[in-house]
């Protein structure tokens, strides 16, 4: 019998948007290198594994090329997943063992909300590659333990950009998340770029947002947010502060179910 293995666009109530994911459930636990062959085989800008620990269920990410600390929207894809499988029940808590500790999942309706660590960025000096492979002005930079924080002027700013990947590769950092105020219905916008770890434009970024809300949460005077990521795909994530932690809300689709063999 063949390994589960589906597919599904996270932070979209329809499919072939927001960002998709694999989910691969294993009976046990599998090396390393397994596991970056087959994300390197589905060639998704990740891949979630889950084997049952405990309470809950052990979950890694990887991406075509590197296994990362921390995944937004692999792991809503996750609990979705796990939800409309039977593998949990609709009142349950998704319960998730991670590199970066434990994060949880509930169902809210139509939507599911994550609950992740808040991971602040603070005022750097850019690296002098940064600029100009975004082919943007930054009103602010900063950085927190995973990625660059870049702020730019205007909305349009941000749909317009096309970077040089080649060029932003050479900045040491697992992504660059770009950000600007954005029009109404929603609070900002975002796009993030991640060619150092092979994804060179993420759709949308669940972990991402552990670093918008914090940062523009003084800047709007408010601790509750609707951003929306804007790739040729797009998403819309729901954000919510509350202290060192930030909840994330989006909704999933799956869009195909298979097995690995």
């Amino acid at each position: 019998m063949g390994i589960r293995l589906i597919q599904v666009d996270a932070f979209t109530d329809r499919p072939f948007a927001g960002n998709p994911a694999a989910v691969c459930l294993l009976p046990e636990e599998r090396e390393k290198s397994w596991m970056q062959s087959v994300a390197r085989e589905i060639n998704l800008s990740e891949t979630a594994f889950l084997v049952r620990q405990g309470d809950g269920w052990k979950l890694r990410w990887f991406t075509p090329a590197v296994e990362v600390e921390l995944c937004g929207h692999a792991t809503l894809a996750s609990a979705h997943v796990l939800w409309e499988l039977g593998e949990l029940t609709a009142e349950e808590t998704a319960r998730f063992h991670t590199a970066s500790g434990l994060l949880t999942a509930v169902r809210k309706g139509d939507w599911i909300e994550l609950d992740f660590p808040a991971e602040p960025a603070e005022p750097c000096a850019a690296p002098p590659e940064l600029a100009p492979a975004l082919g943007a002005t930054p009103t602010y930079v900063g950085k927190n333990r995973f990625d660059y924080l870049v702020e730019v002027a205007t909305e349009e700013e941000i749909r317009g950009l096309a970077p040089d990947f080649a060029r932003l590769a050479k900045v040491t950092a697992r992504g660059v998340i770009v950000t600007s105020r954005a029009a109404p219905p929603y609070d900002f916008v975002s796009r993030f770029f991640a060619p150092q770890s092979g994804v060179p434009e993420d759709p949308v970024t669940g972990s991402a947002h552990c670093c918008l809300g914090p940062y523009w949460s003084p800047k709007l005077e408010k601790s509750e947010f609707l951003a929306y990521q804007a790739s040729a795909r797009g998403g819309v994530v729901r954000v919510r502060l509350a202290g060192e932690r930030v909840m994330l809300g989006g909704q999933a689709v799956t869009v195909l179910r298979g097995e690995l063999l």
